[in-house]
């Protein structure tokens, strides 16, 4: 009798997301919309001089700019190889194996999510005063929230060039107002005359320095997104090192600039207790003081759209890890479904507005404070994730082309990532010891350990899942790290030949 056939019930995984569909200024925006230059001009670049006291943050962008931009030599030296809507957690599992790989993904997942999450927490007060100014009404931050919720939701499940020119839209708008700030604080110097201190090194080189590298990081985070999106670029080759590359430098300038013209506008001696004084509203005071009301006025609504624009890229960089994870099934496969309309991450992209929702009913049930216990402790939490993923990714980077020594010169597979990783790992080191001055809380509190050792806990739960894949589903850990070919590499293993897909293949 012959065999019954069996029907082969077709994948809810997907292959991978919609190809050929964002350019270089498309993924810019993507990138750039995630570092929210005025939001972090306006919130965390006060809240740093009010919480730290350092007046050197202007110069502590130049050199994470600077430190980022070596990293980013290695980064897309393999980006060239590995394409991966996951990102860090391809290149982890590529170059330090697979197991190290999924540990990065789960730090990926978490951090990502507290940045995303987090800017929930900061609409509110992005939109009171331009709300109070309109409409003479300052509605409650969650119903705000709410609504910026909704929208970031349904853009999630859109076409992602449709997101991206939203993105454009808002950002032009942005940065084009952050300058007129900086023109008009530098037109005004405290005393009649412009001062250079805070870009002294004496002045970064103190106490808390740690505390100011980390923030500084944080409002570069968005800057490796470039590679999330480099599956759906028309040409990867070129899109993500042009990208990634000019999306560090455009931030550098912005932030440094505008966080010395800050400083000119209000003397150096001064900056700390007005930014503690005015938080959030020190620039558009500032600025009315100088430009009038109705400039302050638009800078306010375009601070509320930063905010929703750095929702709406995050939301889109957090899906797309899960997408991945989901399509190697190191999540459960439903994260890898796509869209058959749009391309997008859809259940993934479901998955990320159901967790923002709870979050912003959680908060404003218990009455916790959206700014200092959502968006700042979300945001810097974040940003010392994405920190440990850079680093930890640069050693992968250098690992991976030690067994693929031939594509890239020396400069490219060890040198660059080499100086980067010994310097991230020395303002990890130096961020740890100063995480009190970070969040503003006491040297005994209990946060200052607690956050930071969620991610290390994280990563070593990941690590033994990875191993656990290894040891029952064979398949699935042939899979890990390979994107849109995990499927081939899954093929392989069934048919009991060596699972090799591309070079550099990791354990």
């Amino acid at each position: 009798m012959p065999p019954t056939p069996t029907l082969q019930r077709p994948s809810n995984v997907s292959d991978a997301l919609a190809r050929g569909r964002l350019g270089v200024p498309s993924v810019i925006f993507f990138v750039l919309s995630a570092a929210a230059p005025l939001t972090v001009i306006a919130g965390v670049v006060t809240t740093g001089y009010a919480v730290t006291g350092v007046t050197g943050i202007p110069l502590a962008f130049l050199v994470v700019a600077a430190v980022l931009a070596l990293f980013s030599v290695g980064y897309v030296a393999m980006a060239r190889r590995v394409e991966n809507a996951g990102a860090f957690y391809a290149y982890v599992s590529r170059g330090l194996g697979r197991p190290a790989g999924v540990g990065a993904a789960w730090v990926a997942l978490i951090a990502y999510n507290a940045l995303q999450v987090g800017l929930y927490g900061a609409i509110g007060a992005a939109s009171a005063p331009v709300f109070g100014t309109l409409f003479g009404v300052e509605p409650h931050w969650a119903l705000v929230a709410l609504a910026a919720w909704a929208l970031v939701a349904v853009l999630g499940l859109l076409r992602v060039d449709v997101n991206g020119l939203v993105l454009a839209v808002l950002l032009i708008a942005e940065i084009v107002v952050i300058v007129v700030f900086d023109l008009g604080q530098l037109g005004n110097p405290a005393g009649g005359a412009v001062s250079l201190d805070a870009l002294s090194p004496a002045n970064l080189l103190v106490p808390g320095v740690g505390a100011v590298l980390v923030l500084a990081t944080t409002g570069f985070v968005g800057f490796e997104s470039a590679v999330v999106f480099s599956e759906e670029s028309k040409d990867p080759q070129r899109t993500v090192p042009l990208a990634t590359y000019l999306s560090i430098a455009i931030i550098a300038a912005l932030y440094a600039l505008s966080s010395w013209t800050m400083t000119v506008a209000t003397g150096p001696e001064n900056i700390a207790r007005q930014a503690g004084e005015q938080s959030v509203e020190l620039i558009f005071n500032l600025a009315a003081a100088h430009l009038g009301g109705t400039v302050v006025t638009i800078g306010q609504a375009l601070f509320m759209t930063s905010v929703l624009a750095a929702m709406i890229s995050f939301h889109n960089t957090t899906a797309r890890y899960a997408f991945a994870l989901g399509r190697e099934r190191v999540l459960p496969a439903a994260f890898g479904q796509t869209s058959p309309r749009t391309g997008s991450p859809r259940v993934a992209s479901l998955a990320q507005s159901l967790l923002g929702l709870v979050v912003i009913l959680l908060y404003a049930v218990n009455g916790w404070d959206p700014i200092l216990q959502l968006f700042y402790w979300a945001g810097t939490g974040g940003g010392f994730g994405v920190l440990l993923l850079t680093a930890v990714t640069s050693i992968a980077v250098i690992a991976f082309f030690a067994r693929n020594p031939a594509t890239e010169n020396l400069w490219r597979r060890a040198v660059a990532p080499g100086v980067a990783a010994v310097a991230l790992v020395a303002v990890i080191a130096v961020a740890v010891d100063n995480f009190a001055i970070l969040l503003g809380v006491a040297p005994d509190s209990p946060l200052r350990w607690v956050v930071p050792a969620v991610y290390p806990a994280a990563a070593l739960l990941g690590l033994l899942w990875g191993l656990v894949l290894k040891g029952t589903r064979p398949d699935v850990y042939a899979r890990i790290g390979f994107g849109a070919a995990s499927a081939a590499a899954a093929l392989r293993t069934t048919t009991g030949e060596p699972a090799r897909v591309g070079s550099g293949v990791s354990r």
